[in-house]
């Protein structure tokens, strides 16, 4: 009955950050940031030892949904505590606890993740960016490329998806780093977006990036179970993303369509308004139920269970966010297009939770294989 029904402290969370989100405009977003840093919001998945609320993803996502809500949501949530928090606080060492753990949960330190290649998408199984050891010295050595890096300008340290060679069986196996910003050989070119966000996209080059044997996360021979303890909190966090958006859109719609009046009745009597606003906000609800899903399993330590039921809301989420934006937009009708109202920009940004950080087709191909048996087209 977890999933279903939120506990009163979890309903106390939904209403402080709310009301903080409301009465906090973001027109300074690190301000906007350090703020909710300060109140616990941006480490209240993170361990208390190292400074953070000591709960889970559950209690993070909460957060990021109530944000998108009202229309503030922060993308580096998904990024910094979300992703990154949590890879360094479940498998790094004592020494990267202590140096990002404590600054990730007050706000002083951000840090990107770079996985996305030009060729390989998000398949961890294509990554050409490669990791080799100086024998001579112990220092790692990286070399690729990364796309649609979200907030490297401002992150002080990217978590870079690399590969290194397996002596036994020759094969690249993925493992993680962390890349200081302004460390030689690190470059970054800002993508030129048409999405109106505030945390800008790069392309991130690693020529000869020289680490030290310190900056791997990790065992380089754990691979994928430490890449999917950060991907699966992504996608957990994509659905709140998504879901909060949605209801932010949904929230306008319906103050429009009580005061429009055509004809001395409310256009917001009518079916054909209406019927499309509720099914929007059904649809968000159950999204809303997947996610919780996935983020109290992922909390209790069934990675596997989660990575289904993450991929599953992540799915619900964006295709419920896109058509209650989409609604939102046709309920207002030119209105929905003008500045004055702000429900335009999210017609692209909507579109982000569909594509983002992996595509509905192939959370649909998860789905056929892994949970349905069918077997593999490719």
């Amino acid at each position: 009955m977890t999933t279903l029904i939120e506990s009163e402290e979890h309903k106390s969370l939904r209403t402080a950050v709310a009301a903080f989100a409301k009465h906090h405009p973001r027109t300074d977003d690190k301000q906007f940031w350090q703020d909710a840093a300060k109140l616990g919001y941006i480490g209240v998945n993170l361990p208390e030892a190292y400074g953070g609320g000591g709960g889970g993803i559950t209690e993070l996502c909460l957060v990021l949904e109530e944000m998108g809500a009202a229309g503030t949501p922060l993308l580096m949530m998904i990024v910094s505590p979300a992703i990154c928090g949590t890879v360094i606080s479940r498998f790094g060492t004592e020494a990267q606890k202590r140096a990002w753990l404590p600054a990730l949960a007050d706000g002083s330190r951000l840090m990107a993740f770079g996985i996305t290649e030009p060729d390989a998408g998000s398949n961890s199984h294509r990554i050409t960016t490669t990791a080799r050891r100086d024998g001579a010295t112990g220092d790692w050595i990286l070399t690729g490329r990364k796309v649609f890096v979200s907030g490297v300008d401002i992150a002080d340290a990217t978590l870079i998806v690399g590969r290194t060679e397996d002596a036994r069986t020759g094969r690249l196996k993925p493992c993680l780093f962390i890349v200081p910003r302004d460390t030689p050989g690190f470059g970054r070119r800002r993508i030129d977006m048409e999405l109106a966000a505030a945390e800008k996209q790069f392309e991130l080059t690693l020529d000869d990036v020289r680490l030290p044997a310190e900056a791997l996360v990790g065992d380089e021979d754990a691979g994928l179970l430490q890449l999917f303890a950060g991907l699966n909190p992504e996608r957990i966090m994509t659905a709140a993303f998504a879901i909060g958006m949605g209801r932010h859109a949904l929230t306008k719609a319906l103050a429009y369509a009580r005061e429009r009046t055509v004809w001395k009745t409310p256009i917001g009597a009518h079916q054909a308004i209406a019927h499309p606003l509720a099914q929007a906000h059904i649809d968000l609800e159950l999204a809303r139920l997947m996610m919780q899903k996935a983020a109290h399993l992922y909390d209790a330590g069934d990675d596997i269970g989660a990575g289904e039921a993450a991929n599953m809301a992540k799915y619900a989420a964006g295709e419920a966010c896109v058509k209650a934006v989409d609604q939102a937009v046709h309920t207002l009708g030119g209105n929905g297009l003008t500045r004055e109202f702000g429900l335009a920009s999210l017609i692209t940004a909507a579109r982000v939770a569909r594509i983002a950080p992996v595509s509905r087709e192939m959370i649909l191909n998860y789905v056929s294989h892994q949970t349905l048996g069918l077997p593999k087209s490719y």
